[in-house]
C-alpha cells in the first residue's frame, strides 16, 4: 500500500492569530476612557448666580470661601427679561459639598456701613465673589441669589435668628446693632415691608454666645442716639453709643420683676416697640378696663398717660375719646368725653393670676362705694400734660354702677381748673356775705375815738406841766411832787414830740389810707363778685351761634 497524500491538519495557537498591532488601538481606547472618567470626576459643578448688577464681575473672577479660591466665573449673561444678570460659574469638585440650602454668595468690594469699613483689599486685587458655605444638605444646590450686602453671620453660623414686627416706619437698616445693656450682641440682617399687613418685618441675628439671652418675655424697642421726652412725669434725656448715634439700633431687655421664661426657638417673632416705655407697657398684659366720663377739657391728656393713686402709678390711659359715638346709645347725660383706662396690677406685683384680677376688681368696686373718684390733674405745668388721678372724696355724690359700651364706668369728679374755679367762687361768696360796710364804719369810729383820746392826753400833759411850774407845787411834800413828776413823765410819752405819739399817729394814718384804698375794691366785689378773676370791663357775654 502506498502512503496517503492528503494534507494533515495542525492545531493553531490563539497568540499566532492576534497580531500585536491590535494592542495600539486598544491602548488608545483605554487611555481615552480614562481621560473621560478623569475629566468627569475632576470637573466641579456648574452653578448659576442671579444678581441685579454685574459691576466688577467678569469671566475669570474668583469665587472664594474664607479667602481660599473654590471656583471661578465662566461667563456673565443678561437674563431674558433684562431685569437681572446670570453668572455661570464652576466650583472645584472637592468643594461641591459646600453648596447647601443656606449657602450664601455676595460680591466683595469696598463698603462703608454701620459695622465699619470692609473690602479695602479689593482696591488692589480686584472684586471677587465670597461664599458662605453650608454643608447641611445631602444634595448640592445649583442656583443661588447673590446678596446685596454681606451677611451678618460670617464667623458665627450657629447663632439665633429671630424676627421683629413693627407697625410704623423706623430708621433701622441692615447691619444696625442689637444691643443688650450697652453691648452689641447681634445685628439686623434684613428688612421687608408687607403692603397687605402694612407692617415692617426685620430679621435679626443674635451671636451664638448670646442666644440664651432671648427668652419668651423679652421685649425689643428702637434705640436712637439721643432720647428726648417731655411728659407729665417730667423731662427725660439720654445719649446712646456713638454707633447708635449715627445709625440707630435695637435694644432688648426683660422687665424688672418679670419671669424671663424659657429660651425661644429659631425664627420666633417679637413685636418691635418704639421706645423703652412702650416696651415696658407691653409687659403688663393682665389688666382691668374702666371708662372714665370726663366733664372737663381733655387737652393735655394723651394715650399712654399714667393713672395714679396717691402718686403711685397703677394704670395707663389706653384710648381717648373712646367710642364717642356711643354716647347717645348709652343715654349718657351731657356731652362728656369717654376715656378708656387700664388698671394694671402687674405694676405692683410681677405675677398676677385670674384670681388676683377678680380680687382687684372687687377691691376697686368697694373703694368706689366709699368715695373713690377719678379726676384730671396737671402733671407738668410747662407742657400742660394731664394724668388721671384716683382719690377718695370726703362727701361723694351717690353713684350707681353703670356700663358704657360694655365697659364699667369709673365715677369721676371735676379736677384741675374746675376745682380752682369752684374754690374761687366759694371765696367770692364768702366775701360777698361779709358786712364790710359796717366793719369799715366801726373802724372809722374807733380811729376817731383814738384821735380824740390823744388830744385829751395832750391837754392833760400841758395842764400837768403848768401845775408843776406853779409856786404852789413847790410847797407840796416831796412824795407828792415825785408822784406828779412820774405822772408827767408818763404823759410825756404821749406828747406830740414823743416817739410813741409819732408811731401811733403813723399807724392811724396808714389805717386811714388803707381804708380809703379798700373802699372802691369792696364796692366792686360787692357789685360783681367775679371781678377778682375776670376783667372788670363791661364787655357783653358772647352769644352762641345758631344751629344752621
Amino acid at each position: 500500500m502506498q502512503p496517503s497524500t492528503a494534507p494533515k491538519s495542525r492545531a493553531k495557537r490563539l497568540s499566532d492569530a492576534i497580531s500585536p498591532i491590535w494592542f495600539v488601538p486598544l491602548l488608545a481606547l483605554l487611555i481615552g476612557l480614562w481621560m473621560v472618567i478623569h475629566a468627569i470626576t475632576q470637573t466641579g459643578p456648574i452653578i448659576t448666580l442671579s444678581i441685579q448688577s454685574a459691576e466688577g464681575i467678569q469671566a475669570g473672577t474668583e469665587i472664594r470661601a474664607r479667602s481660599v479660591k473654590v471656583g471661578e466665573v465662566n461667563r456673565v449673561e443678561l437674563s431674558d427679561d433684562a431685569h437681572s444678570v446670570f453668572i455661570k460659574a464652576r466650583l472645584n469638585p472637592e468643594y461641591e459639598h459646600l453648596l447647601g440650602q443656606n449657602a450664601r454668595f455676595w460680591v466683595v468690594k469696598p463698603r462703608i456701613g454701620p459695622e465699619g469699613i470692609s473690602g479695602l483689599s479689593t482696591v488692589l486685587s480686584g472684586t471677587y465673589i465670597e461664599l458662605l458655605p453650608d454643608m447641611t444638605e445631602d444634595e448640592p444646590i445649583k442656583t443661588f441669589d447673590v446678596l446685596d450686602q454681606p451677611p451678618i453671620a460670617l464667623a458665627d453660623a450657629n447663632g439665633l435668628r429671630i424676627g421683629l414686627d413693627s407697625d410704623s416706619a423706623s430708621s433701622l437698616s441692615v447691619g444696625d446693632p442689637v444691643i443688650f445693656k450697652g453691648y452689641t450682641v447681634g445685628r439686623v440682617e434684613s428688612s421687608t415691608f408687607d403692603p397687605k399687613e402694612r407692617k415692617i418685618h426685620y430679621d435679626i441675628y443674635i451671636f451664638h454666645e448670646y442666644r440664651d439671652l432671648i427668652t419668651q418675655n423679652t421685649h425689643f424697642w428702637l434705640t436712637s442716639g439721643v432720647n428726648f421726652t417731655l411728659t407729665s412725669e417730667g423731662f427725660k434725656a439720654g445719649i446712646g453709643s456713638l454707633e447708635t448715634l449715627v445709625s440707630g439700633g435695637v435694644t432688648f431687655e426683660v422687665t424688672d420683676g418679670v419671669d424671663p421664661g424659657p429660651t425661644v426657638a429659631e425664627n420666633t417673632r417679637f413685636r418691635l416697640y418704639n421706645d423703652e416705655d412702650d416696651a415696658k407697657q407691653g409687659s403688663y398684659n393682665q389688666y382691668i378696663e374702666y371708662v372714665v366720663m370726663v366733664d372737663d377739657s381733655v387737652r393735655g391728656l394723651i394715650e399712654g398717660a399714667p393713672v395714679e393713686y396717691r402718686g403711685l402709678r397703677i394704670g395707663t390711659v389706653t384710648a381717648l375719646p373712646w367710642h364717642i359715638k356711643s354716647l347717645s346709645d348709652n343715654n349718657q347725660q351731657g356731652f362728656r368725653i369717654p376715656v378708656l383706662i387700664r388698671i394694671e396690677p402687674q405694676r405692683l406685683q410681677p405675677v398676677v393670676t385670674d384670681e388676683d384680677l377678680r380680687n382687684t376688681r372687687q377691691r376697686l368696686d368697694a373703694m368706689i362705694k366709699h368715695g373713690l373718684r377719678a379726676s384730671l390733674v396737671t402733671g407738668n405745668m410747662l407742657t400742660g400734660a394731664l394724668f388721671v388721678d384716683l382719690s377718695v372724696v370726703d362727701k361723694p355724690s351717690p353713684y350707681q354702677p353703670q356700663l358704657y359700651d360694655g365697659k364699667p364706668v369709673f365715677p369721676s369728679q371735676p379736677g384741675g381748673f374746675s376745682q380752682i374755679t369752684g374754690k374761687v367762687s366759694t371765696l367770692l361768696d364768702n366775701l360777698n356775705s361779709l358786712q364790710l360796710g359796717s366793719v369799715v364804719g366801726n373802724l372809722n369810729t374807733t380811729l376817731k375815738n383814738t384821735s380824740d383820746m390823744t388830744e385829751q392826753l395832750t391837754r392833760t400833759v400841758k395842764g400837768l406841766n403848768d401845775v408843776m411850774a406853779s409856786p404852789t407845787f413847790q410847797q407840796l411834800p416831796a412824795d407828792i411832787q415825785q408822784s406828779i413828776r412820774s405822772l408827767r413823765n408818763t404823759m410825756d410819752g404821749f406828747s406830740q414830740q414823743s416817739p410813741t405819739y409819732r408811731e401811733l399817729q403813723g399807724t392811724i394814718t396808714q389805717l386811714n389810707q388803707l381804708l380809703r384804698n379798700a373802699q372802691p375794691a369792696v364796692r366792686k366785689i360787692s357789685d360783681k363778685p367775679n371781678a377778682l378773676i375776670f376783667d372788670g370791663g363791661n364787655a357783653k357775654d358772647p352769644q352762641p351761634k345758631a344751629h344752621p
